[in-house]
């Protein structure tokens, strides 16, 4: 299967997930508004999706995923068994440990650390305190079904564990739409939505659970031992969780800022529901594929081919967010007026989260590149290297959401993210050309401009079109008429960028057949066998 195949493979699952999770958001904002349920249960949800990004996702596909690749290659099938169980093993013993820590600790956690401006508003901090011991078992839900995801893309499997996150979306789906049909006030919604979380957690277990078994391996639970492999894997996972987990460090210390302002935190989280959709389509597919294709291409010695991914992957990345970025910078209101303004959501809601979302993005190709960068340092077993960068990049966000907050809310806020983004990735980039781990490739240096002339010719556009069509986008039109006028501008932008993409050089279509080819002449690789019946 070539690259461009499976990067479409995880992100059309993952657009799927993202298409529902803007659904979720639509009903919740309806429901909830920026209201003061809405804050706790945003704020409460992201204690446990910080510690599954930062422990989980971030540590398992960075250090779980080129360690398990090796032991496939080494020991085989059964040899990759034993690392799983031993792995599986200490996670699940620090997991259990961990979650009574923090059932035990959450009233001064969420007091103190995550939401500590609630404090004026005992209600709204009763609610998130409960709402985050209701949910943060989702944690080690989450967090072993990272690890059996690791194990699947090692395998070349990925669409399991990346559509399993889209049951998320379908039951707190049905748990707002059943909040609807009875009537339910704000606090019942709060409650039902937490449990729905706990619950969408064992059923992404489940789902990737099952895909592993298929792929034939059955882990069994065994008795934590600190084995030489597991300690290498420590060794790896914790500067790599603080890496892959950075933007999750960002958003939790700007939830604790911004828990001093009304509506701040729920306003962040629906612009940022926006922006994830271009990042997650794009940045996750390509880092999910990324790191298992070069940890490979770098066992085998074939440092063209490693060199090849990388570029490859960064032209991927820009050739689709750069007019992704474009419309978010010029239609950011339209899009949250039509996806949004409806029930407790209001105008002036709609307003303040259009200005989040227009700053995102002017941040979405560097977050989206910091993916493409992050695997051809953990693909080589350096961790250390991005944690360092990761570190830095949380300075320069806490110190400007710290200064630009008293000022601008909840967009210094944003503003903060995107600038300690754009450092992070210049950072990774310097350092892999530095250190001659980046070749040299001169058709996507001629590539690059060219791309950047055509999304701000695109925006120029719908710049214009915005103005023209104001009343038609405005909420004194009907929703009908908004949705078809938001959708042909859409349509109208992708013909133009398109067209001035190709048409300037800045990409080929017969690059992307002879890539297509290139994966399908390819092959098979020892690592990809489990997925002969796919």
């Amino acid at each position: 299967m070539s690259l461009v195949k499976k990067f479409a493979t995880v992100g059309g699952a993952t657009l799927g997930s993202r298409l529902f999770g803007f659904i979720r958001e639509t009903f919740m904002a309806a429901a909830l508004g920026t209201g003061p349920v809405a804050d706790a249960f945003n704020t409460a949800f992201r204690l446990p999706n910080t510690f599954r990004r930062l422990f989980a996702e971030g540590a398992f596909n960075s250090a779980f995923v080129p360690l398990f690749a090796r032991e496939i290659e080494a020991n085989g099938m059964d040899g990759a068994r034993r690392f799983s169980e031993e792995v599986f093993g200490v996670l699940f013993t620090v997991l259990l440990f961990l979650t009574i820590a923090m059932e035990l600790t959450m009233p001064f956690i969420v007091s103190n650390l995550i939401a500590p401006g609630f404090a004026d508003d005992p209600e709204k901090l009763g609610s998130t305190i409960v709402f985050a011991a209701i949910m943060f078992p989702y944690l080690a839900c989450m967090s072993l079904a990272a690890m059996m995801a690791g194990m699947l893309n090692s395998l070349h499997r990925y669409f399991a564990a990346a559509i399993a996150p889209v049951f998320l979306n379908f039951i707190l789906i049905g748990v707002l739409g059943y909040a609807w049909y009875a009537g339910q006030d704000p606090i019942a919604v709060g409650y039902g939505l937490s449990w729905g979380v706990m619950a969408a957690g064992l059923v992404q277990l489940a789902i990737v659970w099952i895909a592993v078994r298929d792929a034939g391996i059955k882990i069994g639970l065994r008795r934590p031992k600190m084995t030489a492999n597991v300690k290498r894997l420590l060794v790896l996972a914790l500067p790599a969780a603080i890496t892959g987990g950075i933007t999750q460090i960002n958003l939790l210390i700007n939830t604790n800022i911004a828990s001093a302002q009304e509506g701040a935190v729920s306003s962040l989280v629906y612009a940022d529901r926006i922006y994830q959709l271009p990042l997650g389509v794009v940045g996750i597919a390509v880092a999910t594929v990324l790191l298992p294709e070069l940890a490979r291409a770098l066992r085998s010695g074939n440092v063209n081919e490693a060199s090849n991914l990388q570029n490859r992957s960064v032209e991927f990345t820009l050739f689709l967010t750069l007019p992704a970025a474009a419309a978010l910078l010029v239609m950011s209101e339209p899009i949250v007026r039509l996806l949004f303004e409806r029930g407790k959501f209001s105008a002036d809601s709609t307003i303040i989260v259009g200005h989040i979302l227009a700053i995102y993005g002017l941040g979405l190709p560097a977050f989206v590149l910091i993916k493409a960068f992050i695997p051809g340092f953990f693909a080589r077993e350096d961790t250390r290297t991005p944690m360092i960068f990761a570190a830095i990049s949380v300075v320069v966000n806490v110190s400007l959401a710290l200064t630009l907050f008293p000022r601008l809310g909840a967009s210094g806020i944003a503003t903060a993210e995107i600038v300690a983004g754009w450092v992070n990735a210049v950072l990774l980039f310097a350092t892999l050309v530095w250190r001659g781990h980046w070749g040299r490739d001169i058709p996507l240096l001629t590539r690059i401009p060219r791309l950047v002339i055509a999304a701000a010719g695109m925006a120029a556009a719908l710049y214009y079109a915005v103005g023209w069509f104001a009343f038609e986008l405005s909420s004194a039109a009907s929703l009908l008429t908004r949705t078809t006028t938001l959708t042909g501008l859409v349509a109208v932008a992708m013909v133009i960028y398109f067209a001035l993409a190709f048409g300037l050089g800045g990409a080929s279509l017969g690059m992307i057949r002879r890539n297509i080819k290139r994966g399908a002449k390819a092959p098979a690789e020892p690592a990809a066998t489990p997925e002969a019946g796919d």
